[in-house]
């Protein structure tokens, strides 16, 4: 099948699924969304497969790493949604998947192949991305769980809210994701210090730097939570600060360099 009629099925599935989990009352609507969004994120799987197969390799560049992202963020989603209620997130990943599947079908930027790369950067780049597309997961938690908590305490809840899980389950899905994600970012920051050889250079120094801030930030967010028992605001606020940081780090260079200066 080509390539672009893969992309727009997937566009479509995912804005299907999007409006049918805004509609949603009945569970049997629920499951339908489920299966667009399964629809959308093996199309749009299949669509990054036949363009690294067109281009001997993956691109890094710019718009295709924020496609795959976001694929990757909306199959890890869906994976926990099997037996988390984590669903709800779909209102603001499955959209963003498509706006950015969109963005790589429409701009032809140049590309930075994965096979030019060597196994150590390969496992640098890719671990980068998973932590990256877990915390992006977590800071969405975090986004929900303040409304919820912002909801039930000065209006009367809404059906939306009411059909949540309560507090202190989402509290304790929002850290599951954070520790997920340290792990991975754990691993892209040690394999940097270890196989990159000049991790301070000029064109990556903000990224380094932003990168370990976002890691402190998180880590001490689960030692807090671990020793001192911090939650709610708190708990919502250091992790989108610390994803704020780490949003810069991973596309605040590849913005400078391929989308302004054309590096």
């Amino acid at each position: 099948m080509n390539a672009t009629v893969l992309a727009i099925i997937s566009i479509c599935a995912y804005l299907g699924s999007t409006l049918l989990i805004i509609l949603h009352i009945q569970q049997h609507i629920k499951r339908v969304a489920i299966y667009l969004a399964w629809t959308a994120v093996i199309s749009h799987l299949i669509y990054t497969g036949l363009v690294c197969q067109q281009h001997n390799g993956f691109s890094f560049s710019f718009f295709s790493t924020g496609s795959l992202i976001a694929l990757i963020v909306a199959l890890l989603l869906l994976i926990a949604a099997l037996n988390k209620p984590v669903e709800k997130l779909g209102l603001a990943v499955l959209p963003i998947a498509a706006l950015m599947l969109t963005l790589e079908l429409n701009f032809d930027d140049k590309p930075h192949l994965l096979h030019t790369y060597n196994w150590e950067m390969s496992t640098h780049i890719l671990t980068s991305i998973i932590a990256f597309s877990l915390l992006n997961i977590a800071a969405l938690q975090a986004i929900l769980l303040a409304i919820q908590d912002q909801q039930l305490k000065s209006h009367p809840p809404k059906r939306f809210i009411h059909s949540l899980p309560s507090l202190q389950t989402m509290e304790s899905l929002l850290f599951q994701m954070l520790g997920a994600g340290v792990f991975f970012l754990s691993i892209s920051l040690i394999s940097g210090f270890v196989f990159v050889e000049n991790l301070f250079a000029q064109h990556l120094v903000h990224k380094t730097v932003l990168s370990i801030l976002a890691w402190i930030i998180f880590s001490s967010l689960l030692l807090g939570r671990s020793r001192y028992g911090w939650r709610g605001q708190i708990a919502i606020q250091w992790t989108l600060i610390g994803f704020v940081s780490l949003l810069l780090a991973y596309f605040g260079s590849k913005l400078v360099l391929e989308l302004i200066l054309h590096r």
